[in-house]
């Protein structure tokens, strides 16, 4: 998903192919796969798979519809549930039900009757707060959303914007549930007035405004409290040498929002059958259980095994918020545009 810390996929900015023996695959800037698991891939299909940055996820879909009449690509991945009506409503995929679909966990199944995506993985948006500043304040960090609008929290969360980033909107839309069609305003309104920043997306949020990441201990970041991801700690312990006993982030599990991300079939993809191939693919076993640490999100097949640093630092939020697609198709251009004139102007 947007706001990974890790991608590193071979890419080119070459356009989609229409040689049969290569599958373009469009993504956000945040694909990520083990080398060893593309290779059995083309080793086992006969395709070469090249690979597509476009920026973040909702830049990403918005160029995908752009050029769905001559795609890049073959496959496009990364378009998530805030999003998905989007895609659909615009044509950018053609049916394809993906062998093994049946051993996708069934809350995270989408478009059922016409199968024009697949679910790859889900993770949850969500608060994450900078331990270390909170104990040498001795205040307890926030736990849910009605605790980030209280006095002792004034001008520490910095947030994405919600019109240009998928957390952002991820954001929004968990406080559209939690507070409703008609609370979600005067909830937002106090939370600028207790200071809270916007930046366009999740790199300058986490890397550089955050005072708990890596990046924005370097940056000097002054913003304990960062919408980001509940497996963004895992991150901060992977990537540290030597690796901390526990994590220097922490989530606060009452503000987090499902976010589930599909794979589809490009319409007027020159390559269906290595497209379709390659949706099978992220679906797989191995694939699925590759991804954890690849791109920080959890695997939708059932049974597929997650790392231990997985469990024991980014566990998934117990009770998070969740908003049918067909809600946010209805409602989120309108609260997006509500939004910014509140919270931007």
């Amino acid at each position: 998903m947007a706001g990974t810390l890790a991608a590193c996929g071979s890419s080119d900015g070459g356009q989609g192919s229409g040689d049969s023996k290569t599958v373009t695959l469009v993504s956000h800037n945040s694909w990520a796969a083990s080398k060893d698991v593309i290779a059995a891939f083309e080793k086992q299909s006969g395709y070469k798979v090249n690979v597509l940055e476009d920026g973040d996820a909702g830049q990403a879909v918005n160029k995908a519809i752009l050029t769905k009449d001559n795609p890049q690509g073959d496959v496009f991945f990364g378009v998530d549930n805030t999003l998905l009506s989007r895609a659909l409503d615009n044509g950018l995929f053609q049916p394809y039900e993906a062998k093994g679909s049946d051993r996708i966990a069934p809350e995270y199944r989408a478009d059922q009757d016409k199968h024009r995506v697949t679910p790859v993985d889900t993770g949850d948006i969500c608060v994450n707060y900078d331990k270390k500043y909170f104990a040498d304040h001795k205040l307890d960090p926030p736990r849910g959303f009605d605790d980030l609008v209280k006095p002792q929290y004034k001008n520490l969360l910095v947030t994405e914007n919600a019109s240009t980033s998928s957390p952002g909107l991820g954001f929004l839309l968990g406080t559209a549930a939690k507070y409703g069609d008609d609370g979600w305003q005067d909830y937002w309104k106090k939370l600028k007035a207790n200071g809270v920043k916007v930046v366009d997306g999740w790199e300058q949020a986490y890397n550089e405004e955050f005072s708990g990441s890596a990046g924005g201990k370097k940056a000097k970041g002054d913003r304990p409290l960062v919408v980001s991801y509940a497996s963004s700690p895992p991150v901060e312990v992977v990537y540290t040498d030597p690796k901390p006993a526990t994590a220097p982030t922490g989530v606060a599990q009452g503000t987090c929002f499902r976010q589930v991300e599909y794979a589809g079939l490009l319409s007027n993809a020159k390559n269906t059958e290595g497209g379709k191939a390659f949706i099978d693919f992220l679906i797989s076993e191995r694939f699925q259980e590759d991804m954890p640490l690849n791109m920080y999100v959890y695997p939708v097949r059932e049974g597929a095994q997650v790392p231990p640093e997985f469990v024991k630092y980014g566990p998934q939020a117990k009770d998070p918020e969740t908003m049918d697609p067909a809600k946010i198709a209805d409602h989120r251009d309108q609260w997006v545009k509500s939004w910014t004139s509140l919270v931007l102007k």
